[in-house]
């Protein structure tokens, strides 16, 4: 049984959890004054995108955001955060080009842009860059275009590339298709072995499923020394722990001894990264993620799917450090990070119920309650419970808050329903009027994720009239989106893009769930 569906107003937006030397901003208006400080004050800007309810941008806040050096940093520029979900800010998601939170972005104060500076990053790192912008550090584009014509490179540069987001959605200074050769090439320029490490990395990262280099035994031999030495898979803990799957598949056959070989001693790493105090905690359970991530490939063809048979010694340490994180975090912002990453490597390594049990313990305690909400969803979406699955992606998305938040929890309830409900016409069509409402009061409703949460449930209600069995109600959708999209500005193509919204998408593009970070 479905839950009542309540009209629900579009909820007040959440307090800035951010200190007061951040300038919030949601507005051009807000963003110009910023820069007019920064001019006057000869300083760089570091604009800061994330949203209340976001693991990764509340790891910041744990981690590094309250740092005292980062602080100190901070009297050297001009702090801007742009709260996703503040009324309007998705425009100033466009016109900055940031799609994923967190992003920090270092600008100059014309506005040309220095860096983005990679937000899983540890730390220091990111203390360094910020550094090396306050010393004058020259924008990304330039140092990547001396980079890819063989022009030198001052240290800086060097740091610059190496800890370039070569994975920038929605603005890759680098095709998608030749960034592994490209870092490849500069892997082999990189004037210290730590440098060309990282570079090396990134290049298998860059080279999943058999596109990009071609691993060698040469390559195979590098990794596996980084692997073994502690202080240097210590240096790369951030990639090491984000792609194992892609850097272990990039250099060794499926089935091969070499990779039999390559997945130990990358275990053998992870258990260390796993162990070692001087990671936050959230990074070191994502070690033990990444041990759960590689067991999982390990796992012979027969046995595919079949998660009992991970190895029981990783599913105690499992057990043992969620237990413990869960009892002693008392920090919010480190529990919303490390309570939701805690949850998926549970489901992920097929202890659901245990999964499930977290979360509810949390919701209470969680001062995003709805993102916990979107993972029980998903939960029991997995194991087949439709009920269940709908009952909580309904509940998540009313308890939602933020315009663009709405809008990307409510598009997630949608495509649900039409998954798991498809004959509950009523409910799918009032739930798209819905949204649509609530877009249409925001001004930035129809700009960056909210357009693509929107686009997102008008292309999951195409698939679902594919046959034209449901036409009358897109008959009437239509004709109310008509009248919607009249009120909504032309600014920007705003209103062409709500126009758009029901009809046939002339070319693809990625969309993002719930749990879109």
């Amino acid at each position: 049984m479905l839950c009542t569906l309540v009209a629900l107003p579009v909820p007040a937006q959440p307090a800035s959890p951010l200190p007061g030397a951040w300038m919030p901003a949601a507005a051009d208006a807000d963003i110009e004054r910023a820069f007019a400080r920064a001019a006057a004050e000869r300083k760089p800007v570091l604009l800061y995108w994330g949203a209340t309810w976001c693991p990764p941008c509340n790891r910041l806040k744990a981690t590094l955001f309250n740092r005292q050096d980062f602080i100190e940093q901070s009297r050297g520029l001009v702090m801007v955060h742009v709260d996703g979900d503040r009324p309007g800010a998705q425009r100033l998601g466009a016109r900055f080009k940031v799609r994923g939170y967190p992003t920090l972005v270092l600008l100059q104060p014309d506005g040309t842009e220095i860096a983005r500076l990679p937000g899983e990053a540890e730390p220091e790192q990111v203390v360094a860059l910020l550094q090396r912008g306050l010393a004058g550090g020259r924008p990304t584009q330039a140092v990547l275009a001396d980079a890819q014509a063989g022009r030198p490179l001052t240290p800086g540069d060097w740091h610059v590339i190496a800890y370039f987001r070569w994975e920038s959605e929605g603005r890759p200074l680098v095709p998608e298709a030749e960034q592994p050769a490209l870092a490849a090439s500069l892997a082999a320029r990189a004037p210290d072995a730590a440098l060309a490490d990282r570079l090396w990395l990134q290049a298998l990262a860059a080279s999943d499923d058999g596109k990009g280099i071609a691993a060698d035994a040469a390559l195979r031999a590098r990794v596996v020394r980084v692997l073994a030495d502690p202080a240097a898979a210590r240096r790369q803990a951030d990639l090491l722990v984000l792609y194992p799957v892609r850097i272990v598949r990039a250099l060794s056959d499926e089935g091969s001894a070499e990779r039999e070989a390559l997945a130990s001693r990358y275990d053998a790493a992870l258990q260390r990264l796993a162990a070692d105090a001087t990671l936050s905690r959230v990074d070191r359970l994502s070690a033990l993620g990444a041990r759960v991530e590689l067991a999982r490939v390990a796992l012979p063809p027969e046995h595919a799917g079949a998660l009992d048979k991970l190895p029981p010694a990783l599913l105690a340490e499992l057990r043992e450090q969620v237990a413990r994180a869960d009892r002693e975090i008392t920090d919010g912002y480190e529990r919303q990070a490390v309570i939701t990453s805690a949850a998926w490597t549970l489901g992920r390594a097929g202890l659901g119920t245990e999964s499930d049990a977290l979360l509810k313990a949390n919701l209470e305690r969680s001062h995003s309650p709805y993102y916990l909400m979107s993972q029980l969803a998903g939960n029991a979406r997995r194991r087949g419970d439709t009920a269940e699955a709908l009952r909580w992606s309904e509940l998540a998305w009313q308890k939602s808050q933020g315009p663009a938040t709405r809008l990307q929890w409510g598009a997630s309830y949608l495509d649900a329903l039409v998954e798991l409900a498809p004959g509950d016409a009523a409910r799918i069509e009032t739930v798209f009027r819905q949204l649509v409402g609530e877009a249409v009061q925001d001004a930035g409703g129809f700009h960056d994720r909210s357009a693509r949460s929107l686009q997102r449930a008008g292309r999951k209600l195409q698939e679902w009239n594919g046959d034209g069995r449901h036409r009358p109600t897109m008959t009437r959708l239509q004709a109310q989106l008509d009248r919607d999209c009249a009120k909504v500005s032309a600014d920007g193509g705003a209103q062409a893009t709500c126009r758009a919204l029901l009809r046939p998408a002339t070319g693809g593009g990625r969309t993002a769930g719930a749990s879109e970070g």
